[in-house]
């Protein structure tokens, strides 16, 4: 090839790569806003878009059009994947959150392999020894930190019910993986009719927590609670998956 139909090629694919930018940027901020509902105010949007954009700039140069995922979905996981990595970089969350998350997660265990049944929040609570409002209160705190262990869940990635393998794996990381997949796909079905719903519309529809208020006729508050509630329950019963971290 010459060296003018080299230039030529080089300036048609920076060309097609600052075209896909363009064309994903509102996915990149689409998702920004959709995790900033959630956060505190130290966590500034402009840093999330920022590292969405490599998120997006990595999916570009890395997607493999033969692994049988579209583009988008490639790219949402990366660009979401991304945007953890800055938050945990950072770690906002004090150590006292992550440790009464985990306390929670325990009392929920125990109540469920004891009862056989879902643990009612006045039961969590009087095993916690607070009082209901101090429960609640407790998981709007921990409510921004345990939706990136939700999204941790999976090695792989995890957003909602959708995942995708991102990097090769051997036969038994392969067979680990897929046993994981069923074991927390499971998980999700047997959660509480309202905590599912609100995990499904949270990262399957992607809406915020003010829309699913609307739709199930709660506050944005309680919204944030059932959800943290729910990650919480399946930290609990998904313990012999991620107990070793």
């Amino acid at each position: 090839m010459s060296g003018a139909a080299m230039y030529a090629e080089a300036q048609a694919f920076e060309q097609s790569v600052d075209d896909q930018i363009s064309q994903y940027t509102p996915l990149v901020k689409r998702i920004a806003y959709h995790l900033m509902s959630r956060l505190p105010p130290s966590v500034q949007q402009d840093d999330l878009i920022q590292a969405g954009m490599i998120g997006l700039l990595e999916a570009l140069r890395n997607y493999d059009a033969t692994q049988g995922a579209s583009f988008q979905t490639y790219a949402r996981i990366r660009i979401r994947g991304a945007m953890l990595d800055e938050i945990r970089k950072n770690d906002w969350a004090p150590r006292s959150v992550h440790r009464k998350a985990r306390m929670v997660a325990e009392v929920v265990r125990g109540i469920e392999n004891r009862t056989g049944r879902d643990a009612r929040d006045q039961e969590i609570a009087k095993g916690l020894e607070m009082s209901l409002e101090e429960y609640h209160r407790l998981l709007q705190e921990a409510s921004g930190h345990r939706v990136f262990s939700y999204d941790e869940l999976d090695i792989e990635s995890f957003g909602g019910v959708e995942s995708l393998s991102v990097r090769t794996q051997g036969p038994l990381e392969g067979l680990q993986s897929a046993d994981f997949k069923r074991s927390l796909a499971d998980a999700i079905a047997g959660l509480p009719e309202r905590e599912r719903l609100v995990m499904t519309l949270y990262y399957d529809e992607e809406l915020n927590l003010r829309e699913i208020g609307a739709i199930i006729g709660v506050s944005e508050s309680r919204v944030c609670q059932i959800h943290s509630q729910a990650v919480i329950r399946l930290q609990s019963r998904m313990d012999h998956w991620v107990s070793n971290e």
